[in-house]
């Protein structure tokens, strides 16, 4: 492949097979490929290892690397394998079930390397539904205040990076904390910013989302596990120093307060 970009793509893979291809195909149809993807079959125990190795085989030899994990981690620790394996100064995170704008790698690695003091950048999104397709809209040339400085605070309010947005410094020396499944993006994100290395945001939407919205199909139950997650994500960050004790007890209270917010909110919902 030709007029590449010096990303790694990393796609966590568990039970895709049905989705794994629309992602792959979104890579490759980069208007600025990456010089490689690393998919990382994560112990799924189905057909999706086969899957995965029939869709390298329609690619150039050696653009896509597949690792099959001896057991399921979660996509958390999937990605911390492919991270190890990358070769490239960037990596991009994509998830299964999710696709990319074509020029999504060509407008953010652009800035990026325009902008190389930055180590974490996202975008926004645009949520799809059902097997549909979006039309993609072509996107001229942007200058550097199409991202602007997501800080500390901020961050801490509110999960302003959605894990297929993200594109990040190969270098850094944070990761994600190792067999956590809940919030372990949010919590890797939150490490980075609050070790004070620059993290930045676009509205583009350059990312598609084919699941459902937070919190519209879930049960109680998994929105409970998801808030544990970050409660134990604040106490983490406490405990290593990255933000101070009233903080944490302020944090705590937001986000219990998000949460019972999110069950009002579910629960008038199935009397509509």
């Amino acid at each position: 492949m030709t007029n590449q970009a010096h990303v790694s793509v990393i796609i966590p893979c568990y039970c895709c097979s049905d989705t794994i291809g629309r992602a792959v195909a979104s890579v490759a149809e980069q208007t600025l490929q990456p010089v490689e993807l690393i998919l990382i079959e994560d112990c799924s125990g189905d057909s999706t290892l086969a899957t995965l190795y029939s869709i390298q085989s329609n690619y150039p030899e050696g653009w896509i690397k597949v690792y099959a994990s001896a057991e399921n981690a979660g996509p958390g620790t999937a990605r911390n394998i492919g991270w190890e394996m990358a070769t490239q100064p960037y990596i991009a995170f994509l998830d299964s079930d999710d696709s990319w704008h074509p020029q999504k790698i060509e407008l953010q690695y652009g800035w990026m390397i325009r902008n190389p003091n930055v180590v974490l950048t996202g975008h926004a999104f645009r949520q799809a539904y059902g097997e549909g397709t979006i039309a993609d809209e072509v996107i001229f040339p942007i200058d550097d205040s199409e991202f602007y400085a997501v800080s500390k605070v901020n961050l801490l309010l509110s999960n302003r990076f959605s894990t297929p947005s993200v594109m990040l410094r190969r270098d850094v020396d944070q990761r994600y904390p190792s067999g956590k499944r809940y919030s372990e993006d949010y919590h890797l994100w939150l490490e980075i910013c609050c070790s004070d290395l620059k993290c930045y945001r676009s509205d583009l939407p350059l990312t598609y989302l084919y699941k459902a919205a937070y919190g519209a199909s879930g049960l109680s139950a998994d929105l409970w596990r998801m808030e544990k997650g970050e409660l134990d994500m604040y106490r983490s960050l406490f405990n290593s120093g990255l933000i101070k004790l009233r903080v944490l007890i302020f944090l705590t209270g937001w986000s219990l307060a998000k949460f019972l917010r999110r069950i009002a909110i579910m629960t008038l919902a199935k009397f509509r």
